[in-house]
């Protein structure tokens, strides 16, 4: 019977190797932007803080994003407005600074393709003297 909880060892491999979590660290150390947040998002990182201020004992992720799913559930679109205007500024924001990393990439990757282009071939002497090309005769 396939079961739920029947855990592969391509799936603890992945887990080791770093899976998604290890793409994510390096697509931020090569310096690409951040995504900016939805709207909800924005909501969000306000309520957190007005929720911890309120419940300052409650350490709870969930808790705090039901309450505040909830609450943009309840919200009005005029007052959900703001939290899309500031997203909407983000996204400009990000969109421009995607634009600079872009290009910024495009032109480092044309550099390095230039200098791979030339296609020469360094051909390593052994002791006798030969290349390892003719040595590739005698096998």
């Amino acid at each position: 019977m396939k079961g739920k909880a029947d855990t592969s060892k391509k799936d603890e491999g992945r887990l080791r190797a770093g899976g998604a979590a290890g793409k994510r660290k390096k697509a931020a150390a090569s310096g690409k932007p951040k995504r900016p947040p939805s709207a909800f998002f924005v909501f969000m990182s306000e309520f957190r803080q007005e929720y911890q201020a309120l419940h300052p004992g409650n350490k709870s992720v969930a808790t705090v994003s039901k309450a505040a799913g909830e609450k943009w559930r309840a919200m009005s679109d005029q007052e959900k407005q703001p939290y899309v205007d500031q997203a909407g500024q983000k996204k400009q924001d990000y969109e421009k600074t995607k634009a600079n990393f872009d290009k910024k990439e495009s032109t480092s990757s044309k550099k390095a393709k230039t200098e791979d282009e030339d296609g020469s071939k360094s051909e390593v002497d052994d002791e006798d003297g030969s290349s390892d090309e003719e040595n590739d005769d005698d096998e």
